[in-house]
Formats: structure tokens, C-alpha cells, sequence
């Protein structure tokens, strides 16, 4: 599946399922069809009923109601996720992003975490926050991994079962919070208010297939800054949802943000460094993925 949230006119949000004849409206279709199916991408993780929703769609691209197909073009986008239990980010996890910022590479993933706060949908506004706090605002385009059921203690072999799928995201980062105060405040660099937007889309794990093997862009106001591959990975998606499995349980929604490649501003020499300011639009690209939009104010 291949799905997204959208805002409603009644300033709810609830699931969208891109299909080749546009997008499903979820909730329409539900009541159309008197079905039983979830509405947002959070509750069909936790709650599954996948079967109910894989009907529901069958269902309307048959025929029985094509009036919950509506074109993507007329739908607002809004955050695929709102309330995730755990939001884990992973730390200098590309070997070229590792040598452009002159660090050693880590014998073990680098976890931080990031809050609700934080997250953000699709053509999102990143409001910045004034001077006096922070300055130096960094793009850093990341494959999103998505827990589909608990997971502990698993072995990297069978780690990818845990998975239900991957989104493009950006783990955006104020440096001069994250690497300038007193011993490092990576918390604060990390999750101000809308620093995880998220989106288009949740792609199925079996429309991704390998993870550790995909493109990955980042443009700022159609500039390419990013441009690398997953395969890249210091530790690929089996390694990280194993190693964090030994210290917590992940559950269904849990999201882990998996590091950012080269062509950061802060691997830039210092006279080249030109921060991201009000006006910036950021586009993250990752192949199988979609193309996630979000400006800066």
C-alpha cells in the first residue's frame, strides 16, 4: 500500500490510499460502503484490521463506489503520524557524512530521540525561532522506518520483518543548539516545533523491498545539496532495528529516523557555511518514496 493523510474541511485528518486512479478517500469510502476499515495510518498500525482496509480499497477500485476517488492535486496533506509511542533518530550513519564532518565512524548506531513536537506533514511550514536562540538551520533528508509489531531483542535476520514500511523525512537540525552550547544539547537541535516533517507518503515494505539500496536527494530552492544511496549506511535498517530492540521494546508506530548522507551545510568549509533562513523551500527525495516539500518562515 501506498498511503498518506489528509486534512479534512472539518479540520480532522484521516487516510488517503494512492491508487493508480487517484486517491482513496478512506473515511468517504468507509461510509459509502458501510465497512469496517481504519482512518489514520497510526491506528491501522496499532490496531492492524490491514485485511479490512485491503477490502475497502478492492472494493472501490472495482466499481461499487467510485465517488471516494478523488485526485491528489485537490487533497491538503497532513502528518502521517501525530502520536508515535517513540521517535529514535540515529546519529552520523553515512561514511561520506561521517568524513565530510571529520569524525571517526561509530562502532555502534548513535541514538537521540526526537518529540511530537516535532512532527510535521507534507508542504508543512517550519516556523524558525528567533536569532537569540538559533542561527544555523541544516537540512538532513533521512529514510523513516516504521515498526509494524513489537520487536525485542530480534537478530538482524529477521529484523526486517518488524518493519511495515518506510517514508522520506528530514531530521532538521539547528547545529549552533545542537553542536555550539555548553557540552552539546543535541535535544534541543533536534525537536523544536515542526523539526520531523514527514511525508508524502507510508510505502509498504513490499513495494520498498531492499532499504539499503535507494537514492537519496536533498534540493533547497531547486538547488541539489544531497545526492547519495542508503547503501551508503554505516549500519543498514537490519542493524539498527536490532541494536535498539536489545534496549527497548518497539511497538507498532514507533518511528526511527536513520541518519543523513553527505552535502550538509555543517560539512561545508566555515566561509562556505550559508545557513537555511525564512523563505527556504526544502525538498527530500528518496527513491520508491516521493518527494517531501516543507518551507521555512
Amino acid at each position: 500500500m501506498i498511503l498518506l493523510a489528509m486534512k479534512n474541511a472539518d479540520g480532522t485528518q484521516s487516510l488517503g490510499a494512492k491508487v493508480p486512479e487517484g486517491v482513496i478517500d478512506v473515511r468517504r469510502a468507509k461510509k459509502l460502503l458501510e465497512l469496517e476499515a481504519p482512518e489514520t495510518l497510526e491506528e491501522l498500525l496499532r490496531e492492524g484490521n490491514a485485511t479490512g482496509l485491503s477490502t475497502l480499497l478492492a472494493k472501490v477500485r472495482t466499481g461499487e463506489t467510485k465517488a471516494a476517488i478523488v485526485s491528489e492535486e485537490s487533497i491538503v496533506h497532513g502528518s502521517l503520524f501525530n502520536n508515535p509511542g517513540k521517535i529514535i533518530g540515529v546519529g552520523l550513519n553515512y561514511r561520506r557524512h561521517a568524513k565530510e564532518v571529520g569524525m571517526p565512524e561509530p562502532q555502534v548506531p548513535v541514538l537521540f530521540n526526537k518529540f511530537n513536537n516535532a512532527l510535521a506533514g507534507q508542504d508543512s511550514i517550519i516556523h524558525l525561532p528567533p536569532e537569540k536562540i538559533a542561527t544555523k538551520f541544516d537540512y538532513e533528508t533521512e529514510l523513516l522506518i516504521v515498526i509494524g509489531k513489537n520487536a525485542r531483542n530480534v537478530s538482524e535476520d529477521h529484523a526486517l520483518e518488524y518493519v511495515a514500511g518506510y517514508c522520506t523525512a528530514n531530521d532538521f537540525s539547528a547545529r549552533d543548539l545542537q553542536l555550539e552550547l555548553p557540552s552539546g544539547q543535541w535535544m534541543a537541535g533536534k525537536t523544536l516545533d515542526g523539526f520531523a516533517p514527514i511525508g508524502p507518503y507510508f510505502v509498504s515494505s513490499d513495494l520498498v523491498g531492499n532499504p539499503n539500496n535507494l537514492k537519496i536527494a536533498t534540493r533547497v530552492n531547486g538547488e541539489l545539496r544531497q545526492s547519495s544511496n542508503t547503501n551508503d549506511f554505516i549500519f543498514n535498517v537490519q542493524q539498527i532495528v536490532s541494536y535498539i530492540s536489545q534496549f527497548w521494546t518497539l511497538e507498532p508506530g514507533d518511528i526511527i529516523f536513520t541518519g543523513t548522507p553527505e552535502g550538509v551545510i555543517l560539512g561545508m568549509p566555515k566561509d562556505k557555511q550559508v545557513w537555511l533562513k525564512a523563505g527556504d523551500e526544502v525538498v527530500s527525495s528518496i527513491e520508491k518514496l516521493g518527494d517531501l516539500r516543507f518551507t521555512l518562515a
